[in-house]
């Protein structure tokens, strides 16, 4: 009997430590969430950068880790580019919609499981309705049938472009405690996106696409609002608060610039604004009169964070959990008619697809490495 008592102690003791690791566990994620979240309540991070050169023009709290929410739809749409440059997809090709993606809470397409999109259609659901199903199918489709394994390709990518303090967990930006960025790795993806595939950027101005008989409208308002703007990215969560990534372009100077962090939409809009502002101001560009629909922001609380009074035109009262803003009515881009649905075309042609593989490409050298994709169950 004296072999089965001291078995069961250990047996015992094995237990207790397998109950005081899920305790440190929890405690520990609880700790880390709680840091997390009081960073981001009503604090701002922004950062303008020169796209041509990578100067940075004006930074506040820029390496502040924070949630990205539906801005890591631009590293799903980074991967996607790389993909399709290296002719591992085409623009055409069915992307099956599993259980786990159609799972996936608004802003979505209303996926059915079993059904299928195509690449260009995904990109497009992203680019405009931010929709969390068709980013969770690409990722799948990309990442060898697993939103896992796109997530840790995702976090590779990001570490080649200098995204350091970057981690992804999953494809669309829906909450994950363990996914973060900043406003400092945000610009420079938004960067590379503009730079290394200008032969897809073209898609982040999309006004609408038609997908089976509904029009999506973009949800992006500084493509109304901000002369010049034409891309990127909203996105929203209230743990994350209203971010954004905008592009614009004026007298040949191209600028990205990120908010991360505010209260309102509205906010956001100018703060984006004033910031695109002065970037332009420092690389000697002649400052643009601003549309009705955003009025300048004002200085308050002698010289720190600004409160901001906009009037968008044609706002979304009943906003989704991801996305917030309507288009402002009268949007309108020279469309053609590709694959079914209406696809925009970028310098009167379609892209070129070349390659064979997917790969990693290095921010300092251009070195090229090879990415293989693994095969995995789901997670939900």
């Amino acid at each position: 009997m004296q072999p089965k008592a001291a078995g069961g102690k250990a047996g015992s003791a094995k237990r207790v430590w397998r109950a005081l690791a899920v305790i440190g566990a929890t405690v520990g994620g609880l700790a880390a969430s709680g840091s997390a979240q009081a960073q981001y309540a009503g604090h701002i991070s922004e950062i303008v950068m020169d796209t041509n050169t990578g100067a940075i023009l004006s930074q506040s709290d820029p390496d502040l880790r924070r949630y990205p929410a539906s801005l890591t739809k631009l590293m799903t749409l980074y991967m996607t580019f790389n993909a399709l440059r290296a002719g591992a997809i085409t623009l055409d090709q069915t992307v099956p919609v599993s259980i786990h993606a159609s799972t996936m809470e608004p802003s979505k397409l209303g996926l059915v499981p079993g059904t299928h999109l195509t690449v260009e259609q995904a990109i497009l659901a992203l680019v405009t309705k931010s929709a969390n199903d068709a980013a969770c199918a690409l990722g799948e489709l990309i990442g060898g049938g697993s939103e896992p394994q796109f997530a840790s390709m995702m976090t590779q990518q990001a570490q080649s472009l200098g995204m350091t303090n970057t981690v992804f967990r999953n494809a669309s930006g829906l909450p994950d405690p363990e996914q973060m960025t900043t406003a400092r790795d945000l610009a420079t993806l938004g960067r590379r996106l503009v730079v290394d595939f200008p032969e897809y950027y073209h898609y982040f101005s999309t006004p609408a696409f038609r997908f089976h008989r509904r029009m999506i409208p973009n949800h992006n308002p500084m493509l109304k609002a901000y002369a010049g703007a034409d891309g990127m990215k909203t996105g929203y969560t209230q743990e994350a608060g209203r971010n954004l990534v905008t592009s614009a372009i004026r007298d040949n100077v191209r600028l990205v610039a990120v908010v991360m962090g505010a209260s309102s939409n509205s906010q956001r809009s100018a703060l984006m604004a004033d910031q695109l502002d002065r970037g332009f101001d420092a690389e000697g560009v002649a400052p643009v009169a601003r549309p009705l629909i955003l009025a300048r922001a004002t200085p308050q609380d002698g010289g720190r964070h600004k409160r901001h009074m906009v009037a968008l035109a044609a706002a979304n009262r009943h906003a989704p959990l991801e996305l917030a803003e309507a288009p402002a009515p009268g949007s309108h881009l020279r469309l053609a008619h590709h694959h079914g649905l209406t696809t925009p075309v970028a310098h009167g042609h379609h892209v070129r697809l070349i390659g064979a593989r997917v790969h990693t490409i290095s921010a300092s050298t251009g070195h090229v490495r090879s990415h293989s994709t693994g095969h995995a169950h789901n997670r939900t």
